[in-house]
């Protein structure tokens, strides 16, 4: 930091693009062994709100641990069977959904960075129903990492059987679901070199960037780490929404009629080079929205 004015502009001085102040970001919390939240350093314009992040800003660093085992044989295959003998049935006998926009991927092959509406735990089920065999069968699913991490490796105050129970759900949507953890908060560079992984095998990959379930059925806000996410794997992004899943859930029911349920598929946007993360964060807001 040593030569530059504390006042001075971050991106002037040192010339950087947005992939670049995320590679500055993953190499100082290398330096400093801390986690920083990519959010906030992607509103840090100059030197002065960078020294004032690392001095209080920095978290003890988590380790998430990432499966790359369900991106290979025979994990891929079982992951094939259980969706069409156990998810998709579940699903239709949720309530049989409602698709539209099928069109919008005539000729799509893919791979695609997929971003829906969050309405509850069983939103994945309808996606992945509501999508052509091609992108179905070949998903990475963007999960909560904290919440995967305590699956995973449990609280020590957490008893025998507690602990057994948490970590066969982590194992089972591991392998069946392909989920994959997508921190909140700060450390998901590790994360988006996962999905750089899924995607060179020609996996797609699902994430609800509002990082959390709606509570009145109205959006939250689109995290920027769903910028910095599109900007890492430079593949069109499809917007989705889900509807009528929310009226259910708050009737308490757990069946709906046939096409009460709505998933709608938008058509798929790219994003030029440079282009700010949270730009395109608001850009997905509103895509999903317009649906």
């Amino acid at each position: 930091m040593q030569g530059l004015n504390a006042d001075s502009s971050l991106d002037a001085d040192l010339a950087l693009s947005s992939l670049d102040r995320v590679e500055l970001l993953s190499a100082l919390e290398d330096r400093y062994q801390v986690d920083l939240s990519e959010t906030k350093f992607s509103a840090a314009r100059t030197v002065g709100d960078l020294e004032r992040m690392l001095s209080g800003e920095g978290v003890e660093r988590t380790e998430f641990h990432y499966p790359r085992w369900t991106l290979r044989w025979p994990v891929t295959w079982l992951r094939l069977l259980a969706h069409y003998l156990l998810l998709r049935p579940a699903v239709f006998l949720l309530g049989w959904p409602r698709i539209e926009g099928r069109e919008h991927l005539r000729g799509v092959q893919g791979p695609l960075l997929l971003v829906s509406n969050h309405v509850g735990d069983v939103d994945a089920g309808f996606i992945l129903t509501a999508l052509p065999s091609r992108f179905r069968n070949r998903m990475a699913i963007a999960a909560g990492g904290e919440a995967m991490e305590l699956l995973r490796t449990p609280a020590p105050g957490r008893g025998f059987f507690g602990r057994i129970y948490d970590r066969m759900q982590w194992l089972l949507g591991a392998a069946l679901l392909n989920l994959f953890p997508l921190p909140r908060a700060a450390g998901f560079r590790k994360s988006f070199a996962y999905a750089g992984e899924a995607v060179d095998r020609g996996y797609s990959v699902l994430v609800f960037p509002e990082g959390k379930h709606t509570t009145d059925g109205k959006m939250n806000p689109f995290r920027a780490g769903i910028g910095l996410l599109a900007s890492n794997l430079g593949i069109p992004v499809l917007p989705m929404r889900i509807d009528g899943l929310f009226d259910l859930k708050q009737a308490g029911r757990r069946f709906a009629p046939p096409g009460k349920i709505g998933v709608r598929i938008g058509n798929p946007v790219k994003f030029a080079p440079g282009v700010k993360p949270e730009k395109i964060a608001a850009e997905l807001q509103k895509a999903v929205e317009d649906l």
